[in-house]
Parts: structure tokens; sequence; C-alpha cells
């Protein structure tokens, strides 16, 4: 067996993995990171799942999210302006081919996939490396970045799977009882024991006239009736339409989520491959469902995959299950839906602070809060707030002592394994928030190899976080401020001084609604002209002749200016038409007198 030495070792190549590799090896840290599958990214390019959600507004795009989004504006084809259900859209393969290139790029970090995790080394309490089929590698710092937090279990270390009661962490949406048949959600604890994963899948619009392979049946018992009951095909299909009259197809209405032996999940690779399987099933019968219904001009999307041995993914189905839980670390804290919920009377979450008085945070996400279970309607508590013309999530924060276990050193985790609750992890788990969390605990593990004495918990925050801040090529937000974007003279400023007196974070997340980003956002746009109107709930449309168009904004420019247009005047707006999203994406709006 070969035995290797590195300073950080990431294992995982998901999205929390790669972010945390990135980062480490950017800060000069001697990286290996071994994953399973030749595509780096884990949900935003090898899980399908193409449409990220959360951190969309303008101000949250930072950090290696933020780097991503202006990354895959210059390389898809067709541009990422095609769906409802998020902002952005694009080619696994384009998302694929950011991170890879990010990671040639970087002489000191080595990249090997196609091994699974076997063994954690350990000596005493502290994690000293990992151990694959051929190889062995010994590690000063070991960051577990796979997708249900493998290294968890193969070390010993303590973590969380399953539901946690109301009397644990004092959650609003928690059950009052994990074991009594009367209360509302025992139905949901005996079937889930977390949150259903789903096979993702990429149709094609082969066009009109055209017919597509037909999709073969695998057997699989399932009704889809219903699937887009309320919405229409055309409003189903577009709710991840891609580029190139392509569709990702994640759909949880009588769709393709699968929550059936989830326990599968955690138990032997065998048994694991199992439910795959049957997840895969699940979605080519969905697949053919659609087929059937809307025509065979609908089938599957070549080439959308690579296809490989060992996994029933591949060709136009995805490598491997979007996981939306994992094992879940028992950590120095752990992330509650309390903290995650905007403070009574404000737009934002409280900002954790440690036990020396320290504001903690390392990451942020605004997603709501968000639980599939087929079959089962969660009720949740709402942390959603109208911006720009639509609803968003309510900000909050992740700290860097969830990331840390509580007995065991050498060791970070990166991705859906922090320290969170069962319920809190329905806002955590998205793309945006892991890139985050990744990126610093890449950082954190390079600062942990710059003092060799230091073990991730004796990392003072405020170094990580500065360090974070400053980042020549992907500065990260640490705390949520709608109104300011990172090149804006005051950002650095505004976010140290939070950090620094968390007194003055203002409840509505709004910095000074006076000093808003003056960036130029006219340039390189549609023109459009019409009747501005402001319609219910503080939304906007534009009146076209006989057309009505909703009006949307995700930069605090165009959202503010929104609010100032006068109800019935003549407009003129630079934005994108989204047809998918039956929206224009508003960059600046002026009045026509003004123009």
């Amino acid at each position: 067996m070969e035995n290797l030495k590195t300073e950080v070792l990431v294992v995982g190549g998901g999205t929390g993995g790669t972010a945390a590799a990135i980062q480490a090896a950017r800060l000069g840290a001697q990286v290996l990171l071994v994953s399973e599958w030749p595509w780096l990214g884990g949900m935003l390019t090898a899980a399908g799942v193409t449409a990220p959600d959360g951190n969309e507004l303008a101000a949250f795009q930072t950090g290696l999210w933020g780097a991503f989004l202006r990354e895959l504006e210059q390389r898809q084809p067709g541009g990422l302006h095609n769906g409802w259900v998020s902002f952005f859209t694009y080619e696994p393969a384009v998302g694929a081919s950011i991170f890879a290139d990010w990671v040639a790029a970087l002489p000191n970090l080595t990249w090997r996939w196609g091994h699974h995790p076997r063994e954690v080394l350990r000596s005493g309490n502290r994690v000293t490396g990992v151990v694959f089929d051929p190889f062995s590698v010994e590690a000063q710092i070991t960051i577990d970045g796979t997708e249900l937090g493998d290294l968890l279990a193969l070390g010993n270390i303590p973590y969380r799977w399953g539901w946690e009661s109301q009397e644990q962490w004092q959650e609003p949406s928690a059950p009052n009882s994990l074991t009594d048949p009367a209360d509302p959600l025992f139905p949901a604890i005996q079937q889930y024991p977390v949150q259903a994963p789903t096979w993702v899948v990429v149709m094609q619009d082969y066009g009109t006239g055209e017919t597509a392979p037909l999709i073969p049946s695998t057997g699989s018992q399932a009704s889809f009736v219903g699937a887009w009951e309320g919405y229409g095909p055309e409003q189903f299909l577009n709710y991840g339409r891609l580029p190139g009259n392509r569709f990702m197809i994640n759909w949880p209405q009588q769709g393709n989520d699968y929550g059936v032996g989830l326990e599968r999940l955690i138990e032997p690779e065998t048994t694991r491959y199992d439910y795959w399987q049957e997840a895969k099933n699940h979605s080519q019968e969905f697949a053919r469902f659609i087929q059937a219904q809307l025509g065979q001009r609908y089938g599957l999307a070549g080439g959308a995959f690579p296809e490989l041995e060992g996994t029933p993914g591949g060709g136009g189905f995805a490598l491997y299950p979007y996981y939306r839980e994992s094992r879940r670390l028992v950590g120095l804290t752990t992330v509650s839906e309390r903290d995650i919920l905007p403070v009574p009377g404000s737009q934002v979450a409280p900002l954790p602070v440690n036990e020396e008085g320290v504001v903690d945070a390392i990451a942020i996400g605004n997603y709501p809060n968000d639980h599939h279970y087929p079959g089962f309607k969660m009720p949740l508590a709402p942390k959603a707030i109208g911006w720009g013309g639509r609803w968003t999530g309510t900000p909050f924060t992740i700290p860097y002592r969830a990331l840390v276990p509580a007995t065991v050193d050498g060791l970070l985790a990166c991705d859906k394994n922090i320290s969170v609750t069962h319920i809190a992890n329905g806002a955590t788990r998205l793309q945006p928030i892991v890139l985050g969390i990744g990126q610093a605990a890449g950082a954190a593990a390079a600062l942990c190899i710059q003092h060799p004495c230091q073990q991730p918990r004796e990392l003072p925050v405020k170094h990580l976080q500065y360090t974070l801040l400053r980042d020549p090529q992907a500065p990260a937000m640490l705390i949520p401020c709608f109104d300011l974007l990172p090149q804006d003279e005051h950002w650095l400023n505004q976010q140290t001084t939070f950090l620094d007196t968390p007194t003055a974070y203002p409840a509505s997340g709004f910095t000074d609604s006076s000093r808003t980003s003056s960036q130029n956002f006219t340039s390189g746009n549609h023109i459009f002209y019409g009747h501005y109107q402001r319609g219910k709930d503080h939304s906007h449309q534009l009146l076209r002749d006989t057309e009505t168009i909703s009006l949307v904004a995700i930069s605090p420019q165009a959202a503010m200016q929104l609010m100032q247009v006068t109800a019935g005047s003549k407009v003129k707006v630079f934005g994108i038409h989204n047809l998918g999203g039956a929206w224009i994406l508003v960059k600046a709006i002026q009045s026509v007198d003004d123009v």
C-alpha cells in the first residue's frame, strides 16, 4: 500500500469539499483532495442540481459562490436566466469544468478520484489521516467533505442522525415527542429519519415534430398523477429549465424525491447501492411519465453526465443522488432553528456569539427552511421577506464552532455534515451556503498549518474572519447586509464594524439606505419600455400594450428604484427577460421623463 503525507487532506469532492480544497491551497497549504467521482462540485455538478437555491441577492453573491457565478456567466452559452426556481441555471458539465480548472491551476493541490475512505486513522482523540483502498494518507488536518459524513462514522466521531424533539433545542417546528403517535409529525418521523434525496434527471425538448427515444420502464411502481397540478405542463418544465431546451427534473410534488428505506444511506455500500438503483429507477419512471403525458418530443438529454461503471447514473441521469441531509457532527456548538429564524420584529437572525463574547460567523445563508418528505407537507416556522418584487429568505450565519468536533482534534466538517439540527438543516443544506462553509473550513485548515501547534478548536475566529474578508480572489461576506456589494468602498469597514460591535448590527439588515452601491447596472442589458404598476404584496409589473410582465430585482440599487417609481408612470427598464421565469430581472429602472 502506498503511504502518502500531506498538510491538509480533504475527503470528498462535493460542494463543501471542493471549496475547502481550493481555499486551503490558495492560502499556501499542501492539499490532497480525494473524491469518489470524476466531477467536482457535488450538488452543483455531479448530483445535477444546476439551479442553485439561496444567496441569490447581489449582496450575498460573495466568496467562492460569487466567483462561481461570475465564471458561469462567462462560460455558459445561452446565459443563466432560463427557469423560475432559481436565478441561475446552467449545464452540469459547465459547472464541473470551472471547479476542474480552479483545481488544475493550483500546483500545491493534488486531486485523486475513484477512491472511497475505508478507515480513519487516530492517535488518541486526534484524527491523523485516512486509509483508502490502494493508499493511506497521513495529514495534519483532515476535512470531511463526504456527502453523507462518512468519516464521522469511520472515525467513531460523535454524530447525529434523524430528528430531535422540541425539548432538546426548543425549536418551534420540531415535534413535541419522537414516540407519541398523537404528535402531528409522527408519521414523518416514522417513515423518514432524514429528508428524502432526489436522483436528478435532465430531459430534452427535441423539437416540434421530432421523436425522442422512448424511455424504457424499469418495472418500478409509482404514481405521479397530479405532479404538475396547480402549475400546468409549461410552468412545470420551466421550473428547472436549462439553456438549449433542456430541463433539470428535481420536482417535489408527486415527483422524483425518493424516501424509501433511508436508513440504507448509512449502511454498507451494497445496501446503499440498492437504494441508489431504486432512486434512479424512480426518476426514470418519472421521466417516462413526463414523456407519456407531454409527448415524445421530450426525452432524456444525452451526454448531460459522463457514463461510469459502478453507478446507475450517467447520460441524462446525475452521477448520484442529491442528498439533502447527512450524518451531522456533534460540534462545539449546534445550529438550531432558533439560530436561523429572524429576531422578532427584524429581518435578520441573531448573530452567533461564542463564550468569549466574540461573533463567531464564518458563512452566510438566507434560504427559507425547506424540508422534503414525499406525501407529507412539513409545517415550518416562516422565515421570508419581500424583496425586489418577490419573496426571499431572511439571512442567517453559520458559526465556526459548528465545523469543529466537540471532542476530537485534527478534523473539520464542511458540508451538510456540520453540527446542525435536523430542522435547521432544511436551510443550511443549500449549495451557496455549503460553498461558504467549505471555503471557511479550507481557510481554517490552512491557518492551522501556518501555526503547527494549533488545532482547529484553538484557532482564533478573528484570524479566520480576517482571512475570509480580505481574500484577494474571493472575499466572503460574514455578516448579512442587504445594501452593499463587495466592491463598495464601505463594504469591508461595515463587515468589521459588525463583527467587532454586534450591537451595532441593524435589525433591518440595511446599513444605510442612503448609501446604496452606485455601480452602473445599465450597460450590457436589454431595454424595455412601458408603464409601471405596483401589484399586490409589493410586487411590480411592466405594462406593454396587451402584455404584463413581472419585474424583479436582486441588486440593492434596482430594488430601491422599484420602490421609488410612481405607479402609472412611463418607464425605461434595463434588464434581462427570463421567459421561463416570466419576469424581467431589473438592473435599473428610470422614469421616461428622467431619461
